[in-house]
């Protein structure tokens, strides 16, 4: 599995000629305040040319599982980040992406950011994708950095370059919560 830098994305279609679905798995670590541990949810902003969302049905969520074209598919909340491995995946099938999507962005946001967590103390934040036909791990981004204040990430994206699909390791942090992320591509 290749460890990515942030900003040093990879050509998914050139490294991985026939790539088509592939499985993001997101997880953060348990962390306690007053007994409670953060609910991190994991979301997904499909964006058009103009780097907008161009309905609500290519946000995808806790609540709204499937993108409008069905190539993405969320595969539900886990609202503590304890044990090893991922805390939430979502699966998506490159070719099914409608074509007037350019970018798909994965986001993490702390549902009870009221209660004192953010990402400066909500640790080991990760992203890694899997290609689901053959279960073999593709690449992985740990964030290293703290962001105290930030409840709410982009850390990662899917990008087309002409025909070809790049993912990108990032970090964009927000506070506000997931409108205050949503906010900036709605």
């Amino acid at each position: 599995m290749i460890s990515l830098e942030k900003k040093s994305p990879i050509n998914l279609t050139k490294q991985l000629p026939g790539l088509n679905n592939i499985r993001v798995g997101l997880s953060w670590d348990e962390h306690l305040i007053n007994g409670k541990s953060a609910d991190a949810d994991s979301s997904v902003f499909m964006l058009g040319e103009n780097g907008k969302i161009p309905s609500e049905g290519y946000f995808v969520f806790y609540n709204n599982l499937v993108s409008a074209d069905g190539a993405i598919q969320h595969h539900g909340d886990n609202r503590t980040g304890a044990g090893d491995g991922d805390d939430e995946s979502l699966d998506i099938c490159l070719s099914k992406i409608s074509s007037e999507i350019q970018q798909v962005l994965i986001a993490i946001s702390i549902h009870n950011a009221s209660e004192g967590f953010n990402f400066g103390n909500t640790k080991n934040a990760s992203v890694r994708l899997y290609n689901m036909d053959t279960n073999a791990g593709i690449c992985e981004y740990q964030l290293t950095e703290d962001h105290p204040g930030a409840d709410s990430i982009i850390i990662g994206r899917f990008y087309r370059n002409g025909s070809e699909w790049q993912f990108e390791a990032m970090v964009t942090s927000f506070n506000g919560g997931l409108q205050a992320c949503l906010g900036s591509y709605a």
